[in-house]
């Protein structure tokens, strides 16, 4: 298990635990009473710092190289039922976006979000889960497949934003992105949207508008990273805390601005904790979802995402 910088009071008491234990079982002195001492201080210091996160700290836990990426949800959501689909049918497959059909009990359903990788090697197979324009072309061709046959979509969000590469630029980047915002709001199928790590720029938001839009707790979802946005103001990352703080980016400030529907709560100390909670939490609240959407007619399904977007940022004096 690897610990951030905010979490080391965490894995210090962690150690003395699994040193008391040790010392238990090596030897016959009776550590049960020194054991729960210690595990009581833990359970209160490690509810003591996850209740007070700051949004910079949520930052760092979006990132964390432990936490669950999209294929792990739609692995554990699916099982053996995921079939994978490929390609844009024009250049070639993105493998930084995946997609393919899923089935949750009974229900199918279209899967799609970006994909990051575990380690240097599939980090880059995988292009730091930066999709290029083949890869929201890729997404709106499984989005028009699902409503041809009436398949609900669920999106995962997962990226540090599309590739700012000359050639995914030569390629149509923005194009790409645009169709898909435009496309999303007129599919006739409901579309349900969960942000499962970092929700940066257009690229989150070109998988990104759904009927229902939801945020892991300990997720960001902003036009900008706060080490951008640092860059950019102070021509510095030294201040990335103070832009976390002033872009509203985490799923409670998501919330109060009306930009997402719900919150999914999260394990203590991260979904990395505790997967198996984690994607059972992520499967209640689709069927939940879903269960309030599937009976529209599309004109309604429609209309009602068409308002629910032009609500956004409207503000009474």
């Amino acid at each position: 298990m690897e610990y951030l910088e905010f979490e080391l009071p965490i894995k210090e008491l962690e150690d003395q635990l699994q040193k008391c234990r040790v010392i238990g079982e090596e030897s016959e002195v009776d550590v049960t009473e020194t054991c729960e001492q210690i595990e009581k201080k833990l359970k209160k210091t490690t509810t003591d710092i996850y209740k007070n996160l700051t949004p910079w700290q949520r930052v760092q836990l979006s990132r964390h190289p432990n936490r669950p990426y999209t294929l792990d949800y739609i692995k554990a959501i699916c099982g053996d039922t995921f079939l994978e689909l490929h390609g844009d049918r024009s250049f070639k497959d993105d493998k930084a976006m995946i997609g393919g059909l899923g089935k949750i009990g009974d229900q199918s359903y279209m899967f799609i979000g970006q994909q990051k990788g575990y380690n240097t090697k599939t980090r880059q197979y995988r292009n730091f889960g930066m999709a290029n324009p083949e890869g929201y072309r890729k997404a709106l061709r499984l989005m028009k497949s699902a409503e041809k046959f009436g398949i609900p979509v669920v999106t995962l969000l997962d990226t540090p934003g599309a590739y700012p590469g000359l050639e995914a630029e030569e390629r149509g980047q923005g194009e790409a992105i645009a169709r898909n915002i435009l496309e999303m709001t007129r599919l006739k199928v409901p579309i349900i949207t969960i942000i499962i790590g970092e929700g940066a720029s257009g690229g989150a938001l070109g998988i990104g508008v759904g009927d229902r839009v939801l945020m892991l707790e300990n997720t960001w979802y902003s036009v900008i990273s706060p080490e951008s946005c640092s860059s950019i103001l102070w021509r510095s990352w030294e201040h990335k805390e103070t832009a976390a703080e002033a872009l509203k980016l985490t799923a409670t400030d998501m919330k109060k601005l009306k930009l997402i529907d719900a919150i999914v709560k999260e394990p203590l100390g991260g979904a990395h904790r505790d997967r198996a909670k984690t994607f059972k939490t992520v499967i209640t609240a689709i069927e939940k979802h879903f269960g309030e959407l599937k009976n529209l007619s599309p004109t309604d399904l429609i209309n009602q995402r068409m308002e629910k977007y032009s609500n956004m940022g409207v503000y009474k004096g």
